[in-house]
């Protein structure tokens, strides 16, 4: 089948699945797929936005511009202005959620009141940056008497985004300042010399020293959790979008190369790269999905020699995701891509579909059929 026939073919498999999913999810907030149907969260939940971002990519490229589509997106966005306002639930994933809602919003329609609530989320993402270490903290303390006011995640390379897009929408260089002073910490402290990743670094919260590297959603501290490199891989590509420095192309190359490298035969991911035996090698498809989008973004970036390598791999990353794992044809599933790993560590929605790794399958499919702008 040629690119182009099996691309939109599977552009008209999402339509046609989410046109029917969204009659029952509307303007809530999925997250995982168990036994075929969406568990709907809390509007605080980190994955809040990828619902309505996945929903703002159809009504953007779509010829039919379906309106529900776009109340549905609008709807969520409105509901994540009591999690602003109140504050106390907000932490590192604050780019994941006002990205895909009021950025996504503000760039198609030009929606004042999006502009604002963006800019308000930046301002607060920003608030959480320690100056000492020079890191975005990551989570609040799950209970009374928890200390993670020194963790810092690669996921945050994904929410930085939202402030390079508030330095320029506004102008004020500081956002910007912030996102790369992290950047480079992830440069230093995060990415190995072979392209693995750590998933959590840990600092000391007052002197910004660096103390140690946890797991995570990793299997252990020294092992290589497939999600984290696609956060990498995407996040240092779009760092380099918005800034022109070299080295966050060069870390999110050496990051895909490791990747790439590692990829089973029908190149989607196993969770984590570096198992030993007897531990069970489910695969992510998010994690596939994520890194498909950042080696697209690669292949805008680098020299014509070399941008047929990353177009290439991110193509075959999402056609075997559509081909081998979609669940076009099951309706008693409402995920469209199968076998996603959330946080194996604690056995949370293993081998389940993910909304973002729908969300990535998606945004992948928009960019090979001609659309590379992003909300991020």
């Amino acid at each position: 089948m040629e690119k182009s026939n099996w691309t939109n073919e599977a552009w008209e498999k999402v339509q046609e699945k989410i046109t029917r999913t969204s009659n029952r999810i509307g303007a809530r907030f999925p997250h995982a797929s168990v036994e075929g149907t969406y568990v709907l969260e809390a509007p605080h939940w980190w994955t809040a936005g990828f619902w309505p971002g996945l929903l703002w990519l159809l009504y953007r490229d779509s010829d039919s511009k379906d309106e529900r589509f776009k109340d549905i997106a609008e709807a969520c966005e409105q509901q994540l202005d009591e999690v602003l306002m109140g504050f106390d639930r907000l932490d590192h994933d604050i780019g994941f959620m006002w990205s895909l809602t009021s950025v996504a919003r503000y760039k198609l329609l030009g929606e004042e009141q999006s502009r604002k609530r963006a800019l308000l989320a930046a301002s607060v993402l920003s608030g959480r940056f320690n100056v000492k270490g020079n890191y975005i903290r990551a989570w609040n303390p799950w209970s009374e008497g928890d200390r993670n006011e020194g963790w810092a995640i690669i996921d945050c390379m994904m929410n930085l985004p939202l402030l390079y897009w508030a330095s320029e929408t506004t102008g004020d260089p500081r956002f910007k300042h912030l996102a790369m002073e992290h950047a480079d910490t992830v440069l230093e402290h995060f990415i190995r010399t072979d392209g693995s990743v750590n998933h959590i670094v840990v600092f000391h919260p007052q002197t910004g020293e660096f103390e140690s590297v946890n797991g995570g959603q990793g299997y252990a501290p020294n092992s290589a959790w497939s999600r984290g490199a696609s956060w990498a891989i995407y996040g240092m590509a779009l760092s380099y979008r918005y800034t022109g420095e070299l080295r966050y192309l060069e870390a999110a190359k050496r990051v895909a190369h490791f990747f790439l490298a590692n990829l089973p035969e029908d190149s989607v991911p196993h969770w984590d790269f570096r198992l030993p035996s007897g531990v069970e090698r489910y695969r992510d498809t998010s994690a596939g999905a994520c890194a498909a989008c950042g080696l697209l973004e690669i292949a805008k970036a680098v020299p014509n020699e070399e941008a047929e390598l990353y177009q290439a791999a991110g193509e075959r990353i999402l056609r075997s995701m559509y081909e081998n794992y979609g669940a076009w044809d099951n309706e008693a599933e409402e995920g469209l891509i199968l076998h996603g790993t959330s946080h194996y560590p604690e056995r949370r929605n293993i081998d389940v579909p993910l909304i973002y790794g729908d969300y990535f399958f998606v945004e992948g499919l928009a960019r090979l059929r001609g659309n590379s702008a992003t909300f991020w």
